[in-house]
This record gives C-alpha cells, structure tokens and sequence, in this order.
C-alpha cells in the first residue's frame, strides 16, 4: 500500500492504518521511510540479538529487534493522533516491563542500538541521537559494519556523551545491564569469513 497523501503533520494513529510491511518513523509529525536493510546488517543485528537475549534470559530485562515501534515520548492518556513520534530502533532493550504494550515500547528503552547502513549514516549519528537524547535513553550504540566499530554513548547530565570505541576484536561492555559483555569478533564475523 503507498502511503497516504502528504500531510503536515503524521501520527502513530496514521501508522496504525498502514500495511506491516510499509516500514516507517514518524519524527515530530515528518515520515521518514525505511529501505530494505542489507545483509551484513542483518547479520550483525542478529548476533548482537542473540547474545543480548542469551544473556537476558531469566532476567527481567528484554530485547526486540527491529520491527518493533518505540513511541519515544507518549505520555499517559496519549491517544494514538496526539503521538507524532515513534521509531524503529535496530536493538531496543527494555528494563521497565511497564512501557511494553501490544505495539511495543512507550517511552525510552533502556538501550538502543543503531547499525549504519549508507543509507542511514546522518540519520543515525545526528537525528537519532538527539533524539534519544532528548527522550533520556541511558546508552546508545552506533554500529558500523563497514568500520567494523562500536560506539557507545551514555547518558550524562541529559546529554549522550560518547564513553567508548570498540573494534572488531574488543569485548564492549554493556553499561546499563551489570555484568553484560558482547564477543564483537562474533558480531562482525561474517565480514571477515568467520575467520578470527
């Protein structure tokens, strides 16, 4: 289905009536649609996935890959035309089970992790992390899988500050869950043939 005709201002109530596979965020009311992600993308998403929810289970934290809304500033008694923000993080962890609801997350997930693709480099380096920024997300990772690079940024006095950089052969630590630590060898493997 194409998207209605343009509107000044779009909604999550908009999204709402839009087939599952039109994939696309609203950001103060302007769409910005979502191309297919590629392959490495897709790779390194579902390592980080899998090692996130390895060491989740049995905890009360969880992790959603994209697909999955995050309605970054609804507030209670929000209804669906009132919330004119709501994307779709790469990796969204969330602490709070309170702010999971059938369309998923209301409010800031604990962790968000973005994987650059050409198509989202400004994007996700300026747009998004204001944004997150702006929402109080507590830590925020940029992953590049062509620089085979991790950075992490943490919340600091209402600013995402960036705390580290981490390469293709670095165990990066996950700050806001204790003791949580990603095997980046394992994440970028399939750039280099799994030959580590």
């Amino acid at each position: 289905m194409a998207l209605p005709a343009e509107k000044a201002r779009y909604t999550f109530a908009d999204i709402l009536t839009w087939e599952e596979k039109e994939r696309a965020e609203i950001i103060d009311g302007e769409v910005f649609l979502m191309a297919p992600p590629r392959r490495v993308h897709q790779g390194v998403l579902t390592e980080l996935t899998r090692q996130l929810a390895n060491f989740l289970e049995g905890k009360k934290c969880r992790v959603y890959p994209a697909p999955f809304g995050v309605r970054l500033f609804e507030q209670d008694g929000d209804a669906p035309e009132d919330v004119d923000t709501m994307v779709e993080p790469d990796i969204s962890v969330v602490c709070d089970l309170r702010k999971l609801d059938e369309y998923g997350c209301r409010g800031a997930p604990d962790l968000v992790i973005e994987i650059l693709s050409p198509s989202s480099l400004r994007h996700d380096r300026l747009v998004k992390l204001n944004l997150y920024q702006r929402a109080g997300v507590r830590e925020y990772w940029i992953v590049n899988p062509d620089e085979q690079s991790v950075q992490v940024f943490l919340l600091d006095g209402g600013i995402l500050q960036i705390h580290e950089v981490y390469g293709p052969e670095d165990i990066a630590k996950v700050n806001v869950l204790e003791g949580c630590f990603m095997e980046l060898s394992k994440v970028f493997a399939e750039q280099t043939g799994g030959q580590r």
